[in-house]
């Protein structure tokens, strides 16, 4: 049986969130049962940046998967596009580009691997759910040049296209594209890189066993033969990784994260994953 990984967050990390954004647990679900960040949370930790590169998302995701199941697709939907406008509408006024998910370093590690795989500048990359497009700069400022990015937010892809245009960064494309309603579309690229789209996803409360599946397949279509899939995931575990993409996937390496001790036992926040599409 298939479960996933909900690791907790360090005491002394915990404690000192808890403390800056107050009661972050029931009241970030209304009663409607559409999911959003408190507004007094939303503005304490965007303030605060406390830890906010590795354990927001975590925090974020952990709370999806411990609430409600009746949370419509709608819903979630809303929350994203309510979420992604708010941040656009800083960038708009400050040019405060938002949310990481995981951190610079989690950009980085993939860089690094990359530079050490030698993936060509001219290689077609994909991010799948690329939220502000932060990752497309840093992959773009490294020297690659064929960069395509979805989201099925609005607002993030429009979040997004604007810090692209804010770095003079005018020959990415950015699509707003649902991954899973897109089975076909999505073809020949040699790099697909998600970092926490499959986690959401994953959260899925409309038939999540099928969500997950449609996913695999369609990240199969979007791969050319021996294409690499590049996954950071805080919901899930290398084991659990590795056993729902053993169908069409090869595993190539996993990459270093962070580890911490709590309980007596040691853990990652998260675990990054090297794949790549065979028969």
């Amino acid at each position: 049986m298939e479960t996933s990984l909900s690791i907790p967050v360090p005491p002394t990390v915990a404690d000192t969130l808890l403390c800056l954004v107050g009661n972050v647990g029931s009241d970030c679900f209304e009663t409607s049962a559409a999911w959003q960040m408190p507004e007094r949370a939303h503005v304490v930790v965007k303030t605060a940046r406390i830890q906010r590169k590795i354990n927001a998302p975590i925090m974020i995701l952990n709370r999806l998967n411990s609430g409600p199941k009746n949370i419509s697709m709608v819903a979630l939907l809303c929350s994203w596009e309510e979420a992604y406008q708010k941040e656009l509408e800083t960038f708009k006024d400050i040019g405060d580009v938002g949310e990481i998910w995981f951190g610079e370093e989690s950009m980085s590690r993939v860089l690094r691997w990359m530079d050490k795989a030698k993936i060509p500048e001219d290689a077609g990359i994909l991010d799948i759910g690329t939220g502000n497009g932060a990752f497309l700069v840093e992959l773009a400022k490294h020297g690659y040049r064929n960069l395509t990015a979805i989201d099925y937010s609005p607002a993030s892809v429009e979040l997004a296209r604007n810090i692209l245009q804010a770095q003079g960064l005018t020959d990415v494309t950015v699509k707003e594209t649902d991954f899973l309603s897109c089975r076909g579309e999505l073809t020949g690229f040699d790099v697909c890189i998600d970092k926490g789209t499959f986690d959401a996803i994953s959260l899925n409360p409309d038939n999540n066993k099928e969500c997950k599946k449609l996913y695999v397949h369609t990240l199969k279509d979007a791969l050319k033969d021996n294409g690499i899939f590049v996954i950071t995931s805080c919901n899930w575990t290398k084991e659990q990784l590795l056993e729902r993409f053993c169908e069409g996937f090869q595993f190539v390496e996993e990459l270093p994260t962070p580890s911490f001790q709590f309980g007596g036992k040691t853990g990652n926040s998260v675990a990054a994953l090297i794949f790549k599409r065979v028969h």
